[in-house]
C-alpha cells in the first residue's frame, strides 16, 4: 500500500539533538576529547570576561562552532550561523537546545575575537594533546617541522610604496582614469619588495615565494611541529613571511618544548632549514639535528656543503627521521584543503596566526577517532 505524502506537522516534539545522533558517530569521541579541554580551560575562560553585564556567548560555544566550520569546510561564520539553525548534529555538537535562537554573524565575530586576548587557540592545542589517552599516541622524543605560505587577504595591486618614514602607504583612491578602484596595473621594470612596499590591505602581510622560479604573493608563513609517531601536531603558530620565519619558528618550538625536559629530542626537518646557525642552534639545545643535506650547486658552480655530516647521517634514526618528516604534508593539505586555509579570511597577524592554530587543533581532533579506535 502506498503511503500519504503528509505534510502535517506536530504540535509538540520530544525528540532531542542527542537522540538522533549516532551512538558510533565519530563527533561523540571529538566532542569528549573538546569537552575535557574546555573544561581545563575554564579558569582562563574567567580572565576574559567581566563578572558583571550583559552574558556573552559561551566561550565553549564559540570554540565548538569554529572546531565545526574547520571540520566541514564551512566557507564563513555567516554560513556557519545558517548550518546552525536547521543542522541537528551541529546544534547537538555546539550545545544548542532544539528551540535555542542562532546568534547573529557579527555579534558572533565580534565574540570570536575576544578570545584573541587570552591566546586560546595555543591553550587549546595544547589542552587537546595533554590529556592522557592522546599524549599515550604521541612521542615525546622525535619530531618533525615544516612551514608553508598561507595566502593573505590582499592583492598584489595593495602592495604600495611606503612613505619616507617607512610608514604604511596610504590606500589608492576610490576611483582613477583607468577604470575604477580596480583598474589595470603594470610593475613591469619595477623594484618590489617588503622593504619598499607594503599592503594597504594588510600590512602584515608580505611578498613571499615558496621556491625559485614560482610566483610571489600576499602570503604569511605557517608553521607546525609534528611528533614522528602517529603524524599529531604538537606545536603551530603563523609569522610574518621571510626567508629565515621557518627555521625561527623551529628554534622556538624546540624552547617552548624543553621547558623543563632533559631528554635528547630528534627534529627532522627539509634542506630549507640545513644553514649552520639553525643546526647549531638545534645542538647548543640538546636536540639531534634530522636535518636532509642541502648539496645543491651555487652559482659560482661549486656544490654546498651541508651543516649535517656522517656523525649524524649514519644513524639508522636520521634515516626515520627523514621518511616520517614528510608526514608533514598531510596536515598542511588537510588544514589548506578541508580547513580552506590555502587563503585566509581575517587580516592581521594575531587573528591569522589564531586561526591557523586552532585549525592544526581541529586536524588532531579529526584524527583521534581512527587512532582511539580499539582494535578488533
Amino acid at each position: 500500500m502506498r503511503g500519504a505524502d503528509g505534510q502535517t506537522a506536530a504540535l509538540f516534539s520530544y525528540v532531542s539533538c542527542e537522540a538522533r545522533v549516532p551512538a558510533d558517530h565519530p563527533l561523540r569521541l571529538i566532542r569528549a576529547v573538546v569537552d575535557e579541554a574546555l573544561e581545563a580551560l575554564s579558569g582562563e575562560f574567567e580572565g576574559l570576561y567581566a563578572r558583571v553585564g550583559r552574558p556573552s556567548i559561551a566561550p565553549e560555544k564559540l570554540l565548538r562552532a569554529l572546531l565545526l566550520q574547520a571540520f566541514y569546510s564551512v566557507r564563513s561564520e555567516r554560513a556557519l550561523m545558517e548550518q546552525l539553525d536547521y543542522n541537528l548534529l551541529f546544534r547537538w555538537f555546539v550545545g544548542l537546545s532544539m528551540d535555542a535562537p542562532v546568534w547573529d554573524a557579527s555579534t558572533f565575530s565580534k565574540n570570536r575575537d575576544r578570545l584573541l586576548a587570552g591566546d586560546v587557540a595555543q591553550a587549546f592545542l595544547a589542552a587537546v594533546v595533554a590529556q592522557p589517552r592522546v599524549a599515550a599516541l604521541m612521542s615525546s622524543e622525535h619530531f618533525s617541522v615544516d612551514g608553508t605560505l598561507v595566502g593573505a587577504w590582499a592583492s598584489h595591486k595593495s602592495f604600495r610604496p611606503r612613505g619616507e618614514d617607512g610608514a604604511p602607504p596610504d590606500p589608492p583612491p576610490a576611483s582613477g582614469p583607468g577604470g575604477g578602484r580596480n583598474a589595470e596595473a603594470d610593475w613591469r621594470g619595477q623594484k618590489r619588495s617588503n622593504e619598499t612596499h607594503a599592503s594597504t590591505t594588510d600590512p602584515d602581510a608580505r611578498l613571499a615565494r615558496k621556491a625559485d622560479g614560482q610566483s610571489s604573493a600576499m602570503a604569511y608563513a605557517g608553521h607546525v611541529l609534528m611528533e614522528n609517531r602517529s603524524g599529531l601536531v604538537r606545536l603551530a603558530t603563523a609569522t610574518r613571511a621571510s626567508g629565515t620565519a621557518g627555521r625561527e619558528a623551529a628554534l622556538g618550538f624546540v624552547d617552548r618544548l624543553r621547558g623543563g625536559c632533559r631528554r635528547r629530542l630528534t627534529l627532522g626537518a627539509d634542506k630549507s632549514y640545513d644553514t649552520r646557525d639553525f643546526v647549531a642552534g638545534l645542538r647548543t639545545r640538546r636536540v639531534t639535528p634530522h636535518v636532509a643535506q642541502d648539496s645543491h650547486p651555487t652559482k659560482t658552480g661549486r656544490r654546498r656543503r651541508p651543516s649535517t655530516d656522517a656523525r649524524t647521517t649514519r644513524h639508522p634514526g636520521y634515516a626515520l627521521s627523514q621518511r616520517a618528516r614528510k608526514r608533514v604534508e598531510e596536515v598542511f593539505g588537510w588544514l589548506k584543503t578541508v580547513a580552506t586555509l590555502r587563503q585566509t579570511r581575517h587580516r592581521g597577524l594575531p587573528r591569522v596566526a589564531w586561526t591557523f592554530t586552532l585549525a592544526a587543533a581541529a586536524y588532531n581532533l579529526v584524527r583521534l577517532p581512527r587512532l582511539l579506535r580499539p582494535a578488533t
